[in-house]
């Protein structure tokens, strides 16, 4: 088991899209209330106070949208300038990057994770569950714009849902070939629409290299990242190309992180919320600090057991009462 020093914050459950495999379409959401959601600084007093002292170096903020999150570039700057913090990077959706990179950029975050499921404006409408103008064309010059910034690795996330966007994999692919661009396929799960995913299932990771070493020849990359991601590289290619592979590959030994929801409940994995912890309430409870490092504590001390013993019963009932967007990703 890898050394867990890697935090996953949401920083809002809301988000400007729906996309299929994350909210679907025809679920009612419960939002959490504003005065529910962790405060910037309820936030700084958990990282400082808490999960710095046992161990916690890497910090991702997600979301929902995180750039939807106020003040969301303060708080970057405020992360950032902790001497503690080794790594700091932002998921999103890209549709508001075209205004905000450079103000990011400048707060000191320096990789952001992109979502694009799709090169094809129709596909990636239906993805995201747009029914009015267009959303791809606003969200590709956002990822231009990031890279134009300076953000390196600037790394793409594609969710791969058989039948709606499989056919594509070969051409997000190929982004990499001339563009120091980093592309993650990622196996569709059934956290956050189990009724598409029990419709439409999943791909293999190894499938998908496959088609793509068929057609330009595939090759272990080089430099590995601080996630679960299996790295390969096309022959030649500047870029690279993760398979995120939680479905058919289980990679439970790697896993370095635990995930802080936007309200305040830490999950130390993906698939388990029976053994997370409310620490927003403990805060405000006015629980002592002390007491609180020492539940994270107990939580990375069972991680292990969690991730072998319990990824498979992460429910009480069978279905999983958050989606992706109320968990973080």
């Amino acid at each position: 088991m890898n050394q867990v020093d890697y935090l996953r914050i949401s920083l809002i459950d809301r988000c400007n899209f729906r996309c299929l495999y994350c909210m679907p379409e025809d679920a009612e959401l419960d939002y959490i209330l504003r005065q529910d959601l962790l405060r910037n600084e309820e936030l700084m007093t958990l990282l400082k106070e808490v999960f710095i002292p046992v161990g916690f170096r890497k910090f991702r903020l997600t979301g929902g949208e995180p750039l939807i999150r106020p003040d969301v570039v303060n708080l970057v700057h405020q992360i950032a300038t902790l001497k503690e913090t080794q790594d700091l990077s932002l998921t999103t959706n890209g549709y508001l990057l075209e205004n905000m990179a450079e103000d990011l950029y400048k707060a000191g975050l320096r990789r952001v994770n992109i979502s694009l499921d799709s090169l094809n404006w129709e596909t990636f409408d239906h993805i995201i569950g747009n029914h009015g103008r267009s959303r791809w064309e606003k969200t590709w010059r956002g990822i231009e714009q990031a890279y134009r910034v300076g953000f390196d690795p600037l790394k793409l996330n594609v969710v791969v849902i058989p039948g709606v966007n499989d056919h594509e994999v070969e051409d997000l692919a190929a982004l990499t070939i001339e563009r120091n661009w980093h592309v993650r396929f990622i196996e569709f799960m059934p956290i956050g629409n189990s009724n598409l995913f029990g419709d439409r299932q999943w791909i293999p990771s190894e499938e998908l290299r496959q088609r793509i070493r068929n057609k330009w020849g595939l090759e272990e990359g080089k430099v590995k990242g601080n996630g679960p991601a299996d790295i390969f590289q096309i022959r030649g290619a500047k870029g690279t190309l993760g398979f995120i592979s939680q479905m058919s590959e289980c990679f439970c030994d790697r896993c370095n992180r635990m995930r802080l929801s936007a309200d305040g409940w830490l999950r130390p994995c993906l698939l388990n919320e029976t053994s997370q912890i409310d620490l927003k309430t403990a805060l405000r409870n006015n629980i002592s600090l002390d007491e609180l490092r020492h539940k994270v504590q107990f939580l990375l001390q069972l991680k292990p057991e969690i991730n072998y013993k319990l990824r498979d019963s992460g429910t009480t009932t069978g279905t999983y009462t958050r989606t992706m967007s109320q968990i973080g990703g």
